[in-house]
């Protein structure tokens, strides 16, 4: 069967989006598909799924693959997210996401809101104020 001749809703017709698309940490050149300052700092395949079904896409992951220009073989840079942007009849299933860049660009948009970001942030700042709060105590004791 032709490629044409497939459904848009076949899964090998979802758009792939790998990790290295939406990572600030790298350069057009690495493989970032979207504008730096848009783009978050290395995100796994499983929080661009989380967002995706999230917001009501049908989403299909690939943990095994791997981005081509991706040099970095461990597990948290591997999977590629596939993404169904239209059904059979060629129409779109979410009409906010017309193109593979609108969705790159709102699930760079909504990782850094997950609970898994942001209660690793949290974390991180409960233990500065700790941090400070000991400084300060030790500075008591020094007068």
């Amino acid at each position: 069967m032709a490629y044409a001749d497939r459904s848009p809703a076949d899964k090998d017709r979802f758009i792939c989006i790998y990790p290295a698309y939406l990572n600030n940490k790298k350069t057009i050149a690495e493989g970032r598909r979207i504008p730096i300052d848009k783009a978050v700092e290395n995100p796994t395949a499983t929080e661009i799924q989380d967002v995706c079904l999230a917001v009501g896409l049908n989403v299909h992951i690939e943990k095994n693959k791997m981005y081509s220009r991706e040099w970095n073989r461990d597990l948290q840079y591997r999977g590629r997210v596939r993404v169904q942007l239209k059904q059979e009849d060629g129409s779109l299933c979410l009409v906010q996401f017309p193109s593979r860049k609108s969705v790159m660009l709102y699930a760079a948009e909504m990782i850094p809101k997950l609970k898994t970001r942001t209660q690793k942030t949290g974390g991180g700042d409960q233990s500065l104020q700790q941090g400070e709060g000991g400084k300060k105590g030790k500075g008591k004791k020094k007068k």
